[in-house]
């Protein structure tokens, strides 16, 4: 048999309840009950929400092209453009400027300071924090132009319109203000920002304005040696004399510096370049302060109380050719040359041609001894006229025959008695003339000085040959031909030195960064005339000023030896070509027998008082040649005048 049980039969158990409305109660092993279905129609509306796979499936696309929008985008900044944006970037974050070298000073002989430098800010701006973006206002140039123009001394206009300034973050305001303007702008600045702090609707319009440290040319002594100093323009370079002369020795090498900024200033913890400025060389100048003053005093004083239209006086030391004063009148102070009248810029010591007159007898002079053609005790007999070319000549005064020596034409500075003796120097006038005409030319007459000044004019000398009828006879005794009253000086210093031109000096040397002096080159010397005749010269100089019968002796000085001469010459007048006028001058050097110190004196158009050159010139000379030789230390030789004589008897 089976070890199986066989299959057990179901035995239908009692019925189970049936609940109230024919339900029966669930019990156990009973299946669930059905979930209800659709609702018939006519009963209650059931919402069912439709499949969230489409909406998924939309989000994603916008998603992926957002994103593929994003990587091409970037693969234009990062791989295409990068080099083009990394330079804008560069561009707005870095900015750069110029380190300007510090100017070199001017000093005197004896290391007085004549133009220096002082600490000065250049005023800028970044006109992008000017814009309507930046501070919410339209017109933000304009009020930050009311506040900054009043002490920049500009026009609201003008300021404005830089700080408006497109694409850069740089704009220069104003050059070179004092550290009290920047202070102003500062406080101003400064006080702005607390009031924008508190209040929200200020607004800081100084907050673009910034400063760079610069430098500012003063000249403390006014305008003392204005003409030989010059001055120094906006742009920071020598605009005349020797600050532009020497512009490039003073000027140095400025720097550059770049570097990160931010909101117009400097970020300290990026790096940056620089490329370090080298100051600029010191210049020291022959001139000596003092005596410069002197000179400068006494010719402003004559100007004035002649009613002249300008005049010059120059000093100069007789055996090294250094210039120890060269004083013009009018002046003007570099320090402002707004007050300055356009006429009296310059050095019209250098720049003005004229015709020197009596003065340039002293060569005629020199070309007769040195030829042997005469001597000091000749005899010229001087009539009242003389009657020469196509011209009737006279002396500044009517006179009887005068019976005078060779020194005595010079020392009653006679014009025909100049002419008659010029006149031996070739046995025909023509070759008298070529004579006369190489004298000229190797006392410096014709050439420029070799000073190398700016402006200097050369003067007017025209070639033997092309002489007219008159000039032949009118340049002996200083007409028809034109100097400046350096090429005067030099003549005189070159009697004074023995008969030897030293080309005029005005600069001594140099001392670099490393305060090493470099002296100037020197100077360049020629041999004019023998020392016999520069002392014969010198003696019959003496003549001008210490005889009775001479026109100079109001250049007398107690005490020294005195060789000097005046001079009157008619003046052509600039302004239409024609004479009118004189040029009044006085010419000489002392002590006569042992030379050391040359002074020149010039006055153009004297309308008040006298307009002879002994008159208003020789005073001048003898104030200025006191203090010289005063300051110099120089004593007098004490050894007598020679006394040549004047006239002769028949």
């Amino acid at each position: 048999m089976s070890d199986r049980e066989p299959p057990r039969r179901r035995v239908p158990g009692p019925a189970r309840p049936v609940r109230p409305g024919g339900q029966r109660r669930p019990g156990p092993g009973a299946r669930p009950a059905r979930r209800p279905g659709a609702p018939r129609p006519g009963g209650p509306q059931v919402l069912r929400l439709g499949s969230p796979r489409p909406r998924l499936r939309m989000v994603s696309l916008a998603l992926t092209l957002v994103m593929i929008a994003f990587v091409v985008r970037l693969l234009q900044v990062q791989a295409v453009d990068a080099n083009a944006y990394v330079a804008k970037a560069e561009q707005n974050r870095y900015v750069g400027r110029t380190l300007a070298a510090t100017r070199g000073g001017i000093t005197d002989r004896n290391g007085v300071e004549l133009a220096t430098s002082v600490d000065a800010y250049d005023i800028t701006a970044d006109p992008t924090m000017f814009t309507q973006d930046t501070t919410k206002v339209t017109d933000a140039p304009e009020q930050a132009a009311a506040l900054l123009a009043p002490i920049l001394g500009q026009e609201v206009d003008t300021v404005a319109k830089k700080l408006r300034t497109k694409n850069t973050r740089y704009t220069l305001l104003a050059h070179r203000q004092t550290p009290q303007v920047w202070k102003q702008i500062k406080d101003l600045r400064s006080t702005l920002a607390v009031k924008a702090e508190t209040d929200k609707s200020t607004v800081n319009f100084l907050a673009g304005v910034v400063a760079v440290p610069a430098s500012k040319r003063v000249y403390p002594n006014g305008d003392l040696a204005a003409g030989i100093l010059g001055w120094v323009n906006a742009d920071g370079k020598g605009g005349g004399g020797v600050e532009q002369e020497l512009n490039k020795e003073l000027a140095g090498k400025d720097g550059k510096i770049r570097y990160a900024q931010s909101g117009g200033r400097q970020v300290p913890t990026v790096g940056s370049t620089e490329t370090p400025a080298v100051a600029g060389s010191d210049v020291e100048l022959t001139i000596n302060r003092d005596i410069q003053w002197a000179a400068q005093n006494a010719i402003t004083q004559q100007v004035k109380a002649s009613k002249a239209d300008r005049g010059y006086v120059i000093v100069q030391d007789a055996r090294s050719g250094e210039i120890l004063a060269m004083a013009n009148s009018p002046g003007f102070d570099p320090n402002d040359l707004t007050q300055a009248n356009a006429a009296a810029l310059g050095n019209a010591a250098l720049q003005d041609a004229y015709e020197p007159g009596s003065t340039a007898k002293v060569m005629s002079m020199a070309a007769v001894l040195e030829e042997n053609a005469a001597t000091p005790e000749t005899h010229v007999v001087v009539p009242n006229r003389l009657h020469r070319g196509d011209r009737l000549f006279q002396d500044d005064i009517d006179h009887a025959t005068w019976n005078l020596t060779l020194n005595g034409v010079l020392a009653k500075s006679s014009n025909i008695g100049t002419i008659l003796a010029t006149g031996q120097l070739g046995k025909t006038q023509k070759e008298a003339n070529q004579v006369l005409y190489s004298y000229l030319r190797k006392f410096g007459i014709g050439g420029y000085t070799g000073l190398g000044f700016p402006g200097e004019t050369k003067g007017i000398l025209a070639p033997a040959d092309k002489w007219s009828t008159s000039q032949q006879y009118t340049i002996p005794f200083g007409q028809g031909m034109s100097i400046n009253a350096m090429q005067a000086a030099s003549v005189y210093s070159t009697i004074a030195n023995g008969g030897v031109r030293v080309e005029p000096t005005l600069v001594r040397g140099t001392k670099g960064p490393d305060g090493r002096f470099t002296p100037a080159a020197q100077p360049e010397k020629t041999r004019v005339v023998s020392e016999k005749t520069a002392g014969t010269l010198a003696q019959m100089l003496e003549s001008v000023v210490d005889d009775e019968q001479g026109t100079g002796a109001k250049a007398r000085i107690p005490g020294y030896r005195v060789a000097g001469k005046t001079g009157t010459a008619n003046r052509v007048d600039p302004a239409t070509g024609k004479y009118h006028g004189y040029t009044s001058s006085f010419a000489g050097f002392a002590p006569a027998d042992k030379p050391r110190v040359t002074v020149y004196c010039a006055i153009q158009n004297a309308t008040k008082g006298s307009y002879f050159g002994g008159q208003i010139c020789g005073p001048i000379y003898k104030q200025v040649m006191e203090f010289a030789l005063k300051t110099l230390q120089v004593p007098p030789t004490g050894a007598g005048a020679a006394n040549l004589p004047v006239t002769f008897t028949p």
